[in-house]
């Protein structure tokens, strides 16, 4: 390529010095630079790239020492790519340092508890702080990203038996939860079927009591029609029927071996109707009657 022709890429600005003196941006294309004259001409690029920082010790507000690594991405500002070359001399390097030190702010600021639960919020931390301070170099801070938190052996030992505790302590909730869930369940289920039962019995009642009730009333219908048939049957009986039927009873009466007689008030009658039942019986007794 000839001297004085230089090539910028895409993703690249170049910052034009002339006499050591910054004068212009140059955007992508073919550019033409006088040689010596715009000697410390820089090009920079734009692209997005990322910084590992080794694991970092770190002392925690309750005095915990715990270990951190971490990436952090960033890019050149487009509009300000100057800075980057005029502002600082190895701006890599810079944000490293300041990164390291950043963390360490923060983290001091931060409990064991939090730092090791609380991950997002400390790298949103992070990147606010840093690009606070890598913005007058032109540079631009878009995340942060811790890798690996790794604490004293002493507290992770302490941490996994607490990790245990609680393992064993949410499986104790667990069993209890279902086992108040299975009493409500059989609770539940004894109190339907004792409703069911109670329910059952009082129908059977109520069949039991209007069976009885149909029993006593077709009992009261049949004994009714029976004496309405005897009724309509003595209206046909003479007194001398009567009479006989008398005689059968004190047949059975005499036949008894009680020595208690009894006579019914209406034994004249009776004796009466029985003369009247032979020839001449009635005759008889109108002439002893009147020969008294």
């Amino acid at each position: 390529m000839a001297p004085g022709v230089n090539v910028v890429r895409q993703w690249e600005r170049m910052v034009v010095l002339r006499f050591g003196r910054f004068t212009e941006i140059r955007y992508p294309g073919i550019r033409w630079l006088w040689p010596f004259i715009n000697s410390g001409t820089r090009k920079v690029d734009l692209r997005e790239r990322f910084i590992t920082i080794p694991s970092q010790t770190a002392i925690t507000r309750d005095n915990a020492p715990i270990d951190i690594d971490f990436l952090i991405y960033l890019r050149v500002v487009e509009d300000e790519p100057q800075k980057s070359v005029i502002e600082v001399q190895d701006f890599i390097g810079a944000v490293q340092g300041v990164a390291i030190t950043t963390l360490r702010a923060v983290i001091g600021d931060i409990g064991l508890d939090d730092v090791l639960s609380k991950r997002e919020q400390i790298n949103d931390t992070l990147r606010v702080k840093l690009d606070e301070v890598t913005v007058r170099w032109g540079v631009k801070v878009t995340s942060v990203e811790i890798r690996e938190i790794t604490p004293p052996h002493d507290i992770q030992a302490a941490m996994n038996r607490q990790m245990s505790a609680e393992r064993e302590r949410r499986a104790a909730v667990i069993e209890a939860d279902g086992q108040k869930v299975a009493a409500v369940t059989v609770a539940e289920g004894d109190k339907q079927a004792q409703i069911l039962r109670a329910e059952g019995d009082r129908q059977a009642e109520i069949l039991r009591a209007e069976a009885t009730q149909q029993a006593q009333v077709l009992e009261a219908d049949g004994f009714a029609q029976a004496l309405e048939r005897i009724f309509s049957v003595a209206k046909d009986v003479d007194g001398k029927t009567m009479g006989l039927q008398y005689l059968e009873t004190l047949k059975s009466l005499g036949e008894s071996p009680s020595t208690k007689f009894i006579f019914p008030m209406e034994f004249t009658n009776l004796l009466q109707s029985v003369r009247g039942m032979f020839p001449g019986g009635e005759g008889n007794g109108a002439s002893s009657k009147k020969g008294s």
